[in-house]
């Protein structure tokens, strides 16, 4: 089975291409105080000074902060941010789809009128508001990054559960006496993971989309360097000084477009039969 799933992946090159790229990006965050041990946000140098001018080599900003020590530590924040948001909001709808999936009922259709309240409001507004409410921290953005982001995994969740409950293999066990939680756990859950998985992979790259779009409206946590600081920092020069928008842009397209990468060649792998349909 392993050796089929990688064979699957590895032939969709784009997935192989995103996959190296994502692995030197989280190499990248992890060994951020050793590439720039000092601290991004020291103002040792000229501020504006361009790229490759003598100094610092991705140059500096209005402050004269290193560009290029606040992208490499800013890497850190931003996958933190996305990959801790997306398991709370895969945590959230996963439960509750599992649960509206497998009861059916009144239990589905309270469930899911709850599921398309949050849907009714656009997620970045709903996102920027929840962040305004409490103070702008990397809690309060992990948190209003997970409220927005389970309703497209919840409902992903019940279709996957209502397809499998009726099937042989889910009779078997409820006529064996097997508990609901055993049942929701060990036997409907693991044969709906496939679309699962690939949904929360894309979830992250929304995550991370969305924390730089709070950051750069000023509601990122004022204590960290991320991404969507340094752009936001950067709108008032970006005629002046491009290359403080520029490079935090790139390291955020780079990793957004690396993540749906990796996400198409899961798809691939998880799904072959569905991906070759689709292909031909």
């Amino acid at each position: 089975m392993n050796r089929e799933f990688w064979s699957a992946f590895a032939s969709n090159r784009g997935a192989v291409i995103g996959l190296v790229f994502l692995v030197l990006i989280i190499i990248v965050a992890a060994s951020a105080h050793l590439i720039y041990p000092v601290s991004p946000w020291s103002m040792g140098n000229p501020p504006f000074q361009p790229p490759l001018a003598g100094g610092p080599f991705l140059g500096t900003d209005t402050l004269g902060r290193d560009v290029a020590a606040g992208v490499v530590h800013g890497a850190r924040v931003s996958l933190l941010i996305g990959l801790v948001s997306s398991l709370a909001a895969l945590l959230i709808g996963v439960t509750l789809g599992a649960v509206a999936g497998y009861f059916g009922g009144w239990v589905d259709d309270a469930i899911m009128r709850f599921t398309e309240l949050f849907q009714t409001i656009p997620n970045f507004v709903l996102a920027v508001v929840l962040v305004a409410i409490f103070t702008p921290s990397i809690g309060s953005l992990v948190a209003a990054i997970a409220i927005v982001s389970w309703p497209p995994l919840a409902r992903l969740t019940r279709g996957e559960f209502l397809s499998l409950r009726s099937r042989e293999f889910v009779l078997a066990a409820v006529t064996t006496g097997q508990s609901t939680p055993h049942i929701i756990l060990r036997e409907i859950l693991p044969n709906s993971l496939s679309p699962i998985i690939v949904a929360a992979s894309l979830t992250v790259a929304t995550a991370i989309l969305l924390e730089s779009a709070l950051s750069f409206l000023g509601l990122g946590d004022p204590n960290v360097m991320s991404w969507g600081y340094q752009i936001g920092a950067a709108r008032t020069v970006i005629r002046q000084a491009w290359w403080m928008s520029f490079f935090p842009g790139i390291a955020i397209l780079i990793t957004v477009l690396a993540i749906n990468l990796v996400g198409e060649g899961l798809n691939d792998a998880l799904n072959p039969k569905l991906a070759r349909k689709g292909r031909g």
